[in-house]
């Protein structure tokens, strides 16, 4: 067998087991969502059933977890997504001595585990009268998933030419028509990629979320709160219609996508 052929071999191997790794929990948690067993499982198969989709849909304690974690979600978006992108903006022009020390300082929540994150925010607004509650969750959130949509945005201005806004400068532009004509429509991809990620850390967030969320409660401790007390395949059942909610966006998308580069194609 030839070095070549051989990494070839390797590589699809590899493939397979990396897919493997990946796929095979949700393809065993969306199995167990049809075993007419009182635990989520897959063995012992005891029949095939539906009457967990309706368990769920009875499960007003999991919805209203569920509708939390989607009202902080957004909260943290209206958030984070204008603080990180005013950070990468910042950053990206700013040459002084202090830039390493306020790139540093923008990073320091993701190397603070959640725990810490979520005490200390409790601590410092308790104190200033402030309770325990979404608002306060959406607070601890934002300290750090803002440092990842600035991570994003600096990662798209690293490959932005300054020429542009020069020469939009030279016609005349001023600096809030360069931003809302130049800058915006170029970190638009940044943005909205950021944007999905903020949400989805927000949304899968335990560690900070359970020391501020006060009396409300978002579906990722409510899920752990089962845990303890009796977990049902319900829970199975909300994750693969989550599944199948992702693949048809991503499948949306991806049609919307080719769709426009036809379009461009054609009008090139």
């Amino acid at each position: 067998m030839s070095a070549q052929r051989f990494f070839h071999y390797t590589i699809r191997v590899y493939l397979v087991v990396f897919f493997l790794y990946m796929f095979l929990p949700l393809i065993i948690m969306s199995l167990a969502t049809f075993n007419d067993s009182r635990f989520p499982t897959v063995w012992p198969w005891r029949d095939t059933t539906l009457r967990w989709f309706g368990e769920l849909w009875a499960d007003t304690a999991m919805w209203e977890a569920l509708g939390t974690s989607v009202v902080v979600g957004f909260g943290v978006l209206a958030l984070a997504v204008p603080i990180g992108v005013s950070a990468g903006l910042f950053l990206s022009t700013y040459q002084g001595r202090a830039k390493n020390f306020y790139y540093s300082l923008m990073l320091s929540p993701l190397l603070t585990p959640g725990v810490i994150i979520g005490i200390s925010t409790l601590i410092f607004w308790r104190n200033l009268g402030v309770s325990g509650g979404i608002g306060l969750t959406i607070i601890a959130q934002t300290t750090f998933i803002a440092a990842y949509v600035m991570l994003m945005v600096l990662a798209r201005l690293q490959r932005f030419d300054r020429t542009q806004e020069l020469a939009a400068q030279s016609l005349g532009a001023t600096h809030a028509q360069i931003v809302r004509r130049i800058l915006l429509p170029y970190l638009k991809p940044a943005i909205i990629t950021a944007a999905v990620i903020a949400f989805l850390q927000s949304f899968e967030n335990y560690n900070t979320t359970l020391f501020v969320r006060g009396f409300d409660t978002t579906l990722t401790v409510y899920i752990a709160t089962k845990v303890r007390t009796g977990l049902t395949p319900a829970v199975n059942a909300l994750g693969l219609i989550m599944i199948m909610v992702t693949v048809l966006a991503a499948v949306i998308y991806e049609l919307l996508r080719r769709k426009d580069l036809d379009k461009a194609g054609k009008g090139t």
